[in-house]
């Protein structure tokens, strides 16, 4: 492979949701939600995520292979629904 090439593609869930939370409970009432979106048409998986550069934040990311249904979101989450244009895989 030639530095100029693509790197190799993977197909890719056509949409990723992004739902963030701040405070002490946060964690807890995100991953309870995440339990959740496996009943959702189009789910396909999904990370509850903290980072130790940001206490108290946790993220849930997940993926979907049709748009986003309306989801019920817990009181003070902020959520963003992204296309995915392309995903990278390693190299083999």
């Amino acid at each position: 492979m030639t530095p100029d090439a693509d790197p190799p593609r993977a197909a890719t869930p056509d949409f990723v949701h992004y739902a963030e939370l701040k405070g002490e409970d946060a964690l807890a009432r995100l991953d309870a939600w995440a339990a959740t979106l496996s009943a959702q048409p189009g789910f396909s998986g999904a990370e509850v995520l903290t980072s130790p550069a940001q206490p108290g934040l946790a993220l849930v990311a997940s993926r979907w292979t049709a748009p986003v249904p309306p989801l019920a979101l817990p009181d003070g989450v902020k959520a963003w629904v992204f296309v995915v244009q392309a995903s990278v895989t390693p190299r083999a």
